[in-house]
């Protein structure tokens, strides 16, 4: 008999790796070459340049970041108070409004905007609401209902796991309930909520379907300012869409490093969302 093949679990790895150069590694690469060449091929730093020095893009650029803060902070705010008030509740019956909450994740993300718009629509009809002028709040509140479930999660997860007898001890040194929050709870629930900070900030300076389908194409974010490059079709249009994303990239790598601090803390229970 021939010699068994030795089976390593380091062998399950090998159908993700090759998967990550072809899909991932492999793509970003091009993204790269296109960046710093142009319709020639010849190596150039103009599409940057031409990126940070055209008011346009600048303007795109302070939108995009602009909504993706706005939109970061009132899913916060509306959040965190759901997130404490679920961890506190009954497991059972705080399982069931979990699940009440996270639903519309599973529901597909064209779908929701879509009821959205029709909702406000719905509104408009009512005299509540002036969807055809407020296509920016309507962007705002297309963006907090799509993300709101994801901002929910990790404060949620973290705060069903801090420990109660830290709590308890810290009405034991005298601290009132407002107190035991400001300086106990909060503080341990901060890498959920840099975790919910980092899922929401990051996906809604692209997410340009929102901003198309209920700013009615009136709100362009950066997102969509590289998708119109890639559909121009031009010699230079795929380098210059390239450059922005390289930049929008570089953005997201720097943030998700400098988040990434909060959840490396080594005696912290809970943690982030994943």
């Amino acid at each position: 008999m021939g010699k068994a093949l030795k089976f390593s679990r380091k062998n399950l790895g090998i159908p993700y790796f090759l998967f990550l150069c072809l899909f991932v590694i492999f793509p970003l690469l091009l993204i790269v070459v296109y960046a710093f060449t142009d319709g020639n091929g010849s190596l150039t730093f103009a599409n940057f340049i031409d990126f940070f020095t055209k008011g346009s893009n600048i303007y795109v650029l302070f939108i995009s970041f602009a909504l993706a803060i706005l939109t970061t902070a009132i899913c916060l705010v509306i959040a965190y108070p759901v997130s404490y008030i679920l961890a506190r509740t009954n497991m059972k019956a705080g399982s069931v409004y979990l699940l009440l909450f996270i639903l519309p994740m599973w529901i597909n993300f064209v779908l929701r905007t879509a009821a959205m718009k029709e909702l406000l629509f719905a509104l408009d009809k009512l005299g509540v609401y002036n969807i055809t002028d407020w296509y920016f709040a309507n962007t705002v509140i297309g963006m907090v209902y799509d993300y709101l479930p994801f901002t929910i999660l990790p404060i949620y997860t973290v705060l069903i796991k801090l420990d109660k007898n830290v709590l308890e001890a810290s009405s034991d040194l005298g601290a009132n309930k407002v107190q035991t929050f400001l300086r106990t709870t909060l503080p341990l629930s901060l890498p959920g909520i840099v975790s919910a900070i980092t899922m929401v900030l990051l996906p809604t300076t692209t997410s340009y379907v929102i901003s198309d389908t209920l700013g009615n194409s009136k709100v362009t974010i950066i997102g969509k300012l590289i998708e119109n490059q890639f559909n121009i079709g031009t010699a230079d249009s795929w380098h210059t869409g390239s450059a922005i994303s390289l930049i929008l990239l570089c953005f997201i790598f720097g943030t998700m490093l400098l988040t990434g601090k909060f959840n490396e803390r080594p005696n912290q229970r809970g943690g982030g969302l994943w």
